[in-house]
């Protein structure tokens, strides 16, 4: 309840305890055992900030905040606690508060969504329970996207800049460092899970602009931004880091804006304990640094856990506001809780803190706050006020409607796909197809070529043989007419030769024939004239003297005449 100008929680007999709105933005803690009240608890402050103008947003864990928008409505066990405070159940100010309802799986509320880029990799590592090497390596990815103007928006950007790394990974090495093909494969699957459990519908556009949460209604009240979480919860680590990417994005969105009246906004986180299970200590690290820092920022920042152990240390020692509703020391380890818990509070000499806090009653709380001048007040032992809006869950139908007519709605509703790394790679891939298909066809058309150049070298060379052949036979041919033809003309020279010869022969035969005839002619002649010159000189000198003498001379004087007649 806002009164005063002061949020209103609860009575301590008949002192009124509030949060000062000065300072709210110290941020708080609300604990306690399972029923012993801190949904009310929760909503009676939501409201009473919505009241003072101070937007706020809530992680509904159980679906019990939904009837926030309506008025409460006035029943036994509300009049017993609205006459034990001291107050009028009659002149109770019941009313309903500007809700705007929101759902990650786009089901009870507008779609919440957000970006790979704004998640970032150290909380996008988480979600996807990467191990140390896989969580570099998706550092590695968000630098190379940033490096190349690469959109990282939904999980098809993430998936594609994935396949893109290990495609490239031997040219990134030595930029980047190395780059293991198992590694990437590993987070692959770790994002088919998450896409698996709503990841591909909560990373998209429009992504949630914190701007729009920081808003009032009509008569000043600050509205009320109520996530339903029950899906979400199913899956812890993906419930706790959505709630650390939002303070992330608060702390990085929202300006200095040093002390102020009232804070821009106040976030109650339920369920805390599921923002720090299984947070590596680099993230405990940022969460702590984002906390102590926001508060510079006009935020506050409330979380809803069932023990103060269930927060770090570094983070719960920031806590300035605290409602610890009652803690049951059953077993010594519940013990030892709520002995810490107890002696986390500034000692009030009018009752023993221990002994108080695990003997609370449903509904009733030890509180401590900042006063004025931001100095824990003594704890006191609070009885916690009824909330003023509805209580449980609404109807779906109620609920529809409520969000149908919401300005935010039409902002959000409808999913679109922008151009980001998924369509750029794509592009690119098609052009490397197409350039890797056209090189394939050049060096296919180089092929064919060569294929064609040798077929036709080979035709040339068989056509060149078989012309080397015929003219090997030709010039056979030829040199065996040539042959023929020699021996042809050889063998007519032969026979001319011979026929010459016969010829000659037989003319040498006739002349040898002739002259043979001639000789004998002569030789008959000159015998003839040998004796005649005989006779007739033996007979004129007469004697045997002389026929010798006349037969010598015959003889020499025929000779001669041969001789003479021959040589004619």
């Amino acid at each position: 309840m806002y009164k005063d100008g002061k949020i209103l929680i609860g009575k301590a007999g008949d002192k009124e305890v509030y949060i000062y709105p000065s300072m709210a933005n110290r941020h708080g803690l609300i604990a306690g055992a399972t029923g012993t009240g801190k949904t009310i608890t929760l909503k009676v402050m939501a409201e009473s900030f919505s009241d003072a103008g101070v937007p706020v947003f809530m992680a509904d864990a159980k679906g019990d905040l939904s009837a926030t928008c309506l008025p409460g409505s006035l029943n036994d066990s509300l009049r017993k606690r609205i006459e034990g405070l001291g107050m009028d159940p009659e002149s109770f100010d019941f009313h309903g508060y500007p809700v705007t309802y929101w759902d990650v799986f786009q089901k009870t509320g507008i779609p919440l969504r957000t970006t790979i880029s704004e998640m970032g990799p150290l909380l996008l590592s988480r979600i996807m329970d990467l191990n140390d090497v896989q969580s570099d390596i998706m550092s590695i990815l968000f630098k190379i996207a940033d490096d190349e103007g690469l959109l990282l928006i939904d999980t098809k950007d993430l998936r594609s800049m994935i396949l893109y790394m290990g495609d490239h990974a031997d040219e990134y090495t030595l930029k980047y460092g190395n780059i293991a093909k198992q590694s990437l494969g590993a987070i692959s699957r770790a994002l088919t899970a998450l896409e698996s459990v709503g990841g591909d519908i909560f990373f998209g556009e429009p992504a949630l602009n914190i701007q729009d949460w920081l808003s009032t209604d009509e008569n000043g009240r600050g509205r009320i931004q109520l996530l339903d979480c029950r899906e979400l919860m199913q899956n812890p680590v993906m419930y706790g880091t959505f709630l650390l990417w939002m303070l992330s994005e608060l702390f990085e969105t929202l300006p200095e804006a040093g002390d102020l009246d009232k804070p821009k906004m106040v976030f109650f986180f339920d369920e805390a304990h599921m923002l720090f299970e299984s947070a590596s200590k680099t993230l405990l690290a940022k969460v702590s640094q984002v906390v102590k820092l926001i508060r510079s920022k006009g935020v506050g920042i409330y979380f809803i856990t069932q023990v103060p152990q269930d927060i770090p240390n570094d983070v719960l020692g920031q806590l300035g506001n605290k409602v610890q509703h009652a803690l049951r020391a059953y077993t010594p380890a519940d013990q030892k809780n709520a002995k810490a818990a107890s002696e986390s509070f500034r000692v009030n000499p009018e009752f023993d803190t221990y002994e108080t806090l695990v003997n609370l009653g449903t509904g009733e709380a030890i509180v401590s706050v900042l006063d004025e001048k931001g100095i824990p007040t003594v704890v006191e032992k609070c009885t916690i006020l009824p909330p003023q809006g509805g209580m449980g869950m609404l109807e779906d139908a109620v609920r529809d409607a409520q969000t149908d007519a919401d300005p935010l709605t039409q902002s959000y509703l409808e999913m679109f796909d922008r151009d980001s790394a998924y369509e750029f790679l794509q592009r690119q891939q098609i052009a490397d197809d197409e350039a890797a298909a056209q090189q394939k066809a050049e060096e296919e058309a180089a092929k064919q070529q060569a294929l064609l150049e040798k077929e036709q070298a080979k035709q040339e060379a068989a056509a060149a043989k078989e012309q080397a052949k015929q003219e090997a036979l030709l010039a056979k041919e030829r040199e065996k007419l040539e042959k023929e033809r020699q021996k042809a003309y050889e063998n007519a020279e032969k026979a001319r030769r011979k026929a010459e010869e016969q010829q000659a022969k037989a003319e040498e035969a006739r002349r040898r024939k002739q002259q043979a005839a001639t000789d004998k002619a002569a030789k008959s002649a000159a015998g003839t004239i040998g004796r005649e010159v005989g006779k007739t000189l033996g007979g004129t000198l007469g004697g045997s003297f002389g026929r010798k003498l006349g037969g010598n001379v015959g003889s020499q004087l025929a000779r001669g005449l041969m001789d003479t007649f021959l040589k004619r």
